[in-house]
């Protein structure tokens, strides 16, 4: 059944594209989309959309291994997946964060037209991320007691936590070639691919972890290797399709790697992925202060953070959308359509985080309700207590992601380490500080994140109105 899942979803993306495409053959013109013509509005949201259904998607591979275990096993496998959850997050921002500078490099040379820079910067990318992956990979399993201590697990969690972390770790590499592979592709324009393969790899995910922990009884190494292997899945998938139906990929791979590429790729990447590191670094620093309260409170913060991370998302995506958009009209030398884009881009944010603001603060409890059983009164209260905080301000929360892919677009990474280094770095001294109170305790936790979001929001605003505002918005390299 997963052969023929796999089978169907390639030839589903040949479909898309256009023709029927078969290993041997000579292959069409792949679908490609540049984003420097047509109408503002229109083309940012064709393109956002799949991107934003695809890491829905994605969030199911551990909404699924929640949603199972917490339901299916007990409240201590569910806080040891969802501290599992805040870790893989940091790991995988490294990788992403990668992926994305790479990206913008990517759009950049397709807005500029410059077909040998890409397929020299396809090659030195995908070196550079195959040795990261390798390196990052041999460190967890190297560091893995010191991972454990780290997050100050209490007794009854920590082999749960082992058990479950040895397996997942192995899926770094499918990450890194989901995320390489998908960031290509989003910066030629073509942002459907990836979705449909990530929608593969969620249902197998899905239907893994029931069969794994309710059929079989695996508990959450179970739910783990679901996970594992629905990530090769889209990672292999992506990986095999974007070989046949785009040339540009087996060109770069016979092509002459060049030191100033990688340095150039580096370059936009190192910025981008210390921004991703430092954003969930900071994360994880507070799920080790989150853990000193309790099993009661990690258990409602691992269910509450998912229901979170999923409500914002949308506005991450768009943020990331934004900047393709951004970062292919500044290679196009076209700073009027970007400055229009901006002005879409903000409206089109604001309004929709104020929807999602709406909806999880009135639905908290029965979102609460799906992760953690009715009994559970305790856990159920403080995680609806987590969402009302919270959950009131994601318009500042898609702001700041539309700040972060603007300065990524406009060759400005390092502007956007710095409003990710205000963000976090607030979150996690207020969280610290506010949650020594007795009177405050835990809730100053959950009131830490929004006022990072809006003094990274001000600074970033500032910044724009101070320095980028009324420049000329054309790629110089």
């Amino acid at each position: 059944r997963a052969l023929f899942l796999i089978k169907f979803a390639f030839h589903a993306a040949l479909w898309y594209t256009g023709k029927s495409v078969f290993i041997g053959k000579e292959e069409p013109t792949p679908m490609q989309k540049r984003l420097t013509q047509g109408p503002v509005m229109p083309t940012m949201l064709r393109f956002a959309v799949p991107m934003i259904l695809g890491d829905l998607l994605q969030q199911c591979y551990n909404i699924a291994d929640t949603l199972v275990v917490g339901r299916f096993i007990g409240t201590n496998a569910l806080a040891a997946v969802g501290s599992a959850f805040t870790l893989m997050t940091f790991l995988t921002s490294i990788l992403l964060g990668l992926a994305m500078g790479s990206g913008t490099v990517f759009s950049i040379k397709f807005g500029q037209k410059d077909d040998t820079g890409l397929r020299e910067g396809v090659l030195a990318a995908f070196v550079l991320l195959a040795i990261v992956t390798a390196v990052l990979t041999g460190a967890v399993y190297l560091g893995f007691e010191g991972i454990i201590w780290f997050l100050r697990l209490p007794a009854e969690i920590a082999p749960l936590m082992r058990t479950y972390l040895k397996i997942v770790f192995a899926g770094l590499a499918a990450i890194f070639l989901y995320n390489y592979f998908a960031s290509l592709l989003r910066a030629l324009g073509n942002s459907m691919v990836p979705l449909l393969f990530l929608a593969l790899s969620a249902g197998l995910n899905i239907a893994l972890d029931l069969w794994f922990v309710c059929g079989l009884g695996r508990g959450v190494g179970g739910a783990a290797e679901a996970t594992v292997i629905a990530q090769y899945v889209s990672g292999v998938g992506i990986s095999v399709y974007t070989w046949v139906r785009f040339p540009l990929v087996r060109q770069a791979a016979h092509s002459k790697f060049k030191a100033n590429r990688m340095k150039e790729i580096a370059g936009f990447s190192a910025l981008t992925c210390i921004q991703q590191s430092i954003m969930n670094l900071g994360i994880l620093a507070v799920q080790g202060l989150v853990n000193s309260f309790g099993t009661v409170v990690m258990a409602a913060f691992a269910a509450a953070v998912k229901i979170d991370a999923f409500a914002y998302l949308p506005v991450q995506d768009f943020g990331n959308a934004f900047s393709i958009f951004i970062a292919q009209n500044y290679g196009a030398r076209q700073p009027e359509r970007i400055k229009k884009g901006i002005r879409t881009a903000v409206i089109t944010s604001l309004s929709f985080g104020l929807l999602l603001s709406i909806l999880v603060c009135l639905f908290a409890a029965p979102l609460m309700s799906l992760f953690i059983d009715a009994s559970e009164t305790a856990v159920i209260a403080e995680g609806v207590r987590y969402l009302h905080i919270e959950g009131a301000f994601y318009f500042a929360v898609g702001g700041l992601f539309l700040l972060y892919g603007l300065y990524r677009a406009l060759a400005k990474p390092g502007m956007s380490v710095v409003l990710t280094i205000i963000s976090l770095g607030t979150r996690v001294a207020l969280a610290y500080t506010l949650s020594a109170i007795p009177s405050i305790g835990v809730v100053g936790i959950w009131w830490s994140v929004p006022i990072g979001w809006f003094l990274a929001d001000a600074l970033g605003v500032i910044y724009y109105i101070l320095k980028v505002n009324n420049k000329d918005f054309t790629a110089t390299t």
